[in-house]
């Protein structure tokens, strides 16, 4: 389980993506980098990390679901997850 301070920062981070999501496009559009650069850092979409829905672990992150391989493989294993069934060949 990753520190629940790592995961509520990153939460705050998402918070202000979406907060200055408008306003960044519109100074793109108009090339106003100068304005551009007085907004918050975090509200840079590209500093986002995804991080496991349950565990909050930053790596190994499995976009479709959402989660680590680790939980997955758990969640898959225990029929938890619709779709997913364990090959082998």
């Amino acid at each position: 389980m990753a520190r629940k301070s790592s995961i509520a920062r990153e939460a705050k981070r998402r918070k202000l993506v979406e907060k200055y999501a408008e306003k960044r496009r519109k100074l793109k559009e108009e090339g106003d980098y100068q304005a551009l650069s007085l907004l918050p850092r975090n509200s840079s979409p590209v500093r986002l990390h995804n991080r496991c829905k349950l565990t909050g672990r930053p790596r190994a992150y499995m976009r479709r679901f959402g989660i680590s391989r680790i939980k997955f493989r758990e969640l898959a294993l225990q029929g938890k997850i619709p779709g997913v069934k364990k090959t082998s060949w």
